[in-house]
């Protein structure tokens, strides 16, 4: 079997689904040679409106306003995607290849020929929310390793490597290693992309569909093959449905999640309550003001590690107690604010944000990454300062 080119026939509808790896040169020229030779009547690629407009617009970035990030929640949303496109467009300047080319390829080929074609992946802050949502505590602090490492990962990779990404001793290797790592990340990030983009490939054939039949092709990544195919079989034989609805909806968090977010305050302050009861104002005072240091310490020198501005670090000392006490809000959004107003991003950390991401010396030089490093040290500090705070107070008490 050729391991980056399936075709599937499915009553009068014949899907070809190519395989690709996102920075593969070899992948352009076979996408680009695959859409002429076989003139379909349709084209699908692995792409939401997001995607596609961050690598058709050289100014996508520019209208980024990350004040707005911070405020609407969504700055670890923001670093998770921009750790992993930095990843990509590492491998692919070894190679001269962009992320994503091969996509923009299909879709450029596609005009060219006048043939109509379509978006048909799931938009990425949702699929990472979800992967978020489904993650316990444990998972999501091995992912945020994982990012932490990617982000800093000295390792190449040779295009003879990134040519075997499409092969499928390869890649089932791989997915093996990640289902025992991470098996809900994998869920969310592979077997239900599977099952959305063959979704979306037979939904938008629907509309291209002539008496005669139609011929799809599919540009999708080599590791989503194997998946689309079996789903498609289902959609055709009624085994499944084509409504993929349910896999837009973020999932509400638990009853343990939404716990955890008051468990912290309430200990912190029933310790002092405590500390009030049983020996007075003067003790229940030092163990406020020993849990306000290690709290607003550790969030202020996050933000001192972080190269942020004097009042980011001010406003990191003083926010995280009150962040602390409300889980609906984190030190975060306050110091990361803060910093992209004292330091407003130029116009230039729009249009290299995608090449300083690739570097710690990238990352601090520029503004936008910069306030995204203060948002997440900041808030790291914080809760490592809670965490080391209870232990302590706890320790007054015993005295």
């Amino acid at each position: 079997m050729n391991d980056t080119r399936i075709a599937i026939q499915l009553g009068d509808r014949e899907i070809i689904l190519i395989g690709t790896a996102h920075v593969s040169r070899e992948s352009i020229d076979e996408v680009t040679r695959t859409i002429r030779e076989e003139s379909p009547g349709q084209v699908c690629v692995e792409l939401d409106a997001g995607r596609y407009a961050s690598i058709s617009q050289n100014d996508s970035w520019e209208k980024l306003n990350i004040a707005k990030v911070f405020k609407e929640g969504k700055g670890f949303l923001l670093m998770a995607n921009l750790v992993l496109s930095g990843f990509q467009r590492r491998m692919g300047d070894e190679l001269g290849v962009k992320p994503g080319e091969e996509m923009k390829a299909a879709l450029e080929t596609a005009n060219e020929l006048g043939i109509p074609h379509g978006l048909c992946d799931r938009e990425i802050q949702i699929t990472l929310r979800r992967a978020w949502a489904r993650c316990g505590l444990w998972s999501k602090c091995k992912l945020l390793a994982s990012l932490i490492s990617s982000a800093f990962t000295t390792e190449k990779m040779s295009e003879e490597e990134i040519e075997n990404l499409k092969n499928h001793n390869e890649l089932e290797g791989m997915m093996d290693e990640l289902s025992s790592y991470l098996p809900k990340v994998k869920e969310t990030l592979i077997d239900e992309r599977d099952r959305y983009l063959a979704a979306k490939i037979w939904s938008s054939g629907i509309e291209a569909k002539t008496e005669k039949g139609l011929k799809q092709i599919a540009v999708v990544g080599a590791g989503h093959i194997k998946g689309i195919k079996s789903h498609l079989e289902k959609i055709f034989a009624n085994e499944e449905s084509a409504d993929v609805s349910a896999l837009e909806i973020i999932p509400p968090p638990g009853f343990l999640s939404k716990a955890a977010g008051w468990l912290i305050p309430l200990i912190i302050v029933a310790l002092i309550a405590v500390g009030f009861i049983q020996a007075g104002a003067g003790v229940s005072l030092s163990m406020l003001l020993r849990w306000v240091l290690w709290n607003g310490s550790l969030a202020a020198l996050g933000t001192l590690l972080a190269l942020g501005h004097p009042l980011s670090i001010l406003v990191s000392f003083v926010g995280a107690p009150i962040a602390t006490i409300n889980p609906f809000i984190g030190v975060g959004i306050f110091s990361g604010i803060t910093e992209a107003t004292m330091r407003k991003p130029r116009v230039g950390d729009a249009e290299n944000i995608a090449e300083d991401v690739g570097s710690l010396r990238g990352i601090y030089h520029n503004r936008i990454t910069r306030a995204l490093l203060v948002f997440f040290l900041s808030s790291i500090g914080g809760m490592i300062g809670n965490f080391i705070s209870i232990p302590s107070l706890a320790g007054l008490l015993a005295k």
